[in-house]
């Protein structure tokens, strides 16, 4: 579902440090991505880094911030292939799941490693969280719309079900018969 990121020669230094931190926050986690990571995969110097970014707190919050918007955007566009919610949700999830990297949800997994440590972060994660729910509520009809935080609540867990490994075809299919169910569309 989402584009790879790839650096290019045109990037800026903050664009490189950025879009470095983006990949090993996501697959190595934030804790484990320590700032000299980030600087050698960027290839700045440490006060480059710390020009662009004074603290990793504000390097988190950059890389929430892009990963919002790039996933919101796939996630729309996705969901935009079908008209039936029942066949594009589990489309979309499907798609994201298989992607080579898929590590879950990088907002789960930062307030699983955070908790409520960075404000900032944990605002981004309920207002990522609250964006994603509206993208499904707008696919919803207008008595179907008190479903919406049913439906959420399938989507996380299936997220969490295809991280620890279980199959994500069964699970994508539990998932379809589930919004089937839900929606009337059985």
């Amino acid at each position: 579902m989402l584009a790879p990121l790839e650096l290019d020669a045109s990037a800026t230094a903050s664009e490189r440090i950025l879009l470095s931190a983006q990949q090993l926050f996501y697959q190595h986690g934030i804790r484990a991505t320590g700032v000299d990571k980030v600087i050698a995969a960027a290839g700045v110097t440490k006060v480059t880094f710390y020009r662009h970014f004074p603290a990793k707190n504000a390097l988190i919050v950059a890389f929430l911030q892009l990963r919002h918007q790039r996933w919101m955007s796939a996630f729309r566009t996705s969901l935009a292939q079908d008209s039936d919610l029942v066949s594009a949700l589990p489309a979309t999830l499907l798609s994201w799941f298989n992607d080579a990297d898929y590590r879950g949800c990088a907002f789960i997994n930062t307030a699983a490693e955070l908790g409520n440590s960075l404000e900032e972060a944990s605002m981004l994660i309920r207002q990522h969280k609250q964006d994603m729910a509206q993208a499904i509520a707008e696919r919803l009809t207008a008595e179907q719309q008190w479903k919406t935080a049913q439906i959420v609540l399938l989507i996380e867990g299936a997220i969490v079900q295809v991280q620890i490994g279980e199959d994500a075809a069964t699970i994508v299919g539990v998932l379809k018969e589930a919004l089937a169910h839900l929606l009337g569309s059985a």
